[in-house]
């Protein structure tokens, strides 16, 4: 079977494995069941997620320009402390920025190896954690919008780190630790005004991946370096597919690539 399409972030439904589908513009893509299958990757072009052209992808799906100017893109997305919606005062189109900005945000805590610090919107629980690679989680606060998780995310990762081992996440090592506990040990730094959100006695979320075999030595594919990859599907985790000969390939990081899957 062969399947053509612009890539995008794999859609995620959390089950007793988590269920992986790649939403193309005809087909719906399992991965699940394509474990211990042959799947290609063939490049063909590219497809801005914005603007639809076919440019040089430059970040996020983004062409160059699309990245600079698309509010789909302000930097306050990276950076949610720069969220100023909620002054109401514009970044890019302040419509969309209020739609975004001002509603519940999730500051949490994470494992996908080591206990990490983050946020994100309240919709996007679990889907945020699932992309991660976390194996569980817990929300620490719920604010009512992006900037006071933001600058509550930024005071706690003086203290905890807000980045993700991507290479351990892949090889599995876990760093085993009480989130409860951490969580705790994380209260004393949190910014005055986010103390009323503070969650007690959180639920734990436990996330299982379906892994036949996790990498060793990790080789990372992509387009830039090769313009097509053929092997044996062993796992998914993160946005990551993982093959028999230890490649891995995010399919998220390729987002705005056009590419023939063959089966």
């Amino acid at each position: 079977m062969q399947f053509t399409g612009v890539l995008k972030k794999m859609k995620t439904e959390l089950n007793t494995e988590v269920q992986y589908y790649l939403d193309l513009p005809n087909d719906f893509i399992h991965f699940n069941s394509l474990l211990d299958q042959e799947i290609g990757f063939h490049f063909k072009g590219y497809k801005c997620l914005n603007c639809k052209e076919d440019k040089p992808i430059f970040r996020q799906g983004f062409c160059y320009s699309c990245f600079y100017k698309s509010p789909l893109a302000g930097e306050w997305i990276m950076k949610p402390e720069l969220s100023t919606a909620h002054l109401n005062q514009e970044d890019r189109d302040l419509e969309y920025e209020k739609a975004v900005q001002l509603q519940p945000h999730i500051v949490y805590l994470a494992n996908s190896g080591d206990v990490k610090v983050g946020i994100t919107r309240k919709t996007q629980v679990p889907t945020r954690w699932i992309d991660q690679g976390a194996h569980e989680a817990i929300p620490i606060l719920e604010t009512p919008n992006r900037y006071l998780a933001g600058i509550a995310e930024v005071a706690l990762k003086n203290h905890i780190s807000d980045k993700t081992n991507w290479r351990n996440m892949l090889r599995n090592n876990i760093n085993e630790q009480d989130l409860f506990a951490v969580q705790q040990e994380l209260k004393e730094f949190l910014p005055e005004e986010t103390e009323d959100f503070f969650i007690e006695n959180p639920k734990k979320t436990e996330i299982n991946y379906p892994v036949i075999k996790y990498p060793t030595k990790i080789k990372s594919f992509n387009f830039k370096k090769n313009l097509s990859y053929t092997g044996i599907l062993k796992g998914i985790k993160g946005q990551y597919l993982i093959f028999e000969d230890n490649t891995v390939f995010n399919i998220r990081s390729n987002s705005g690539n056009v590419v023939d899957i063959s089966i």
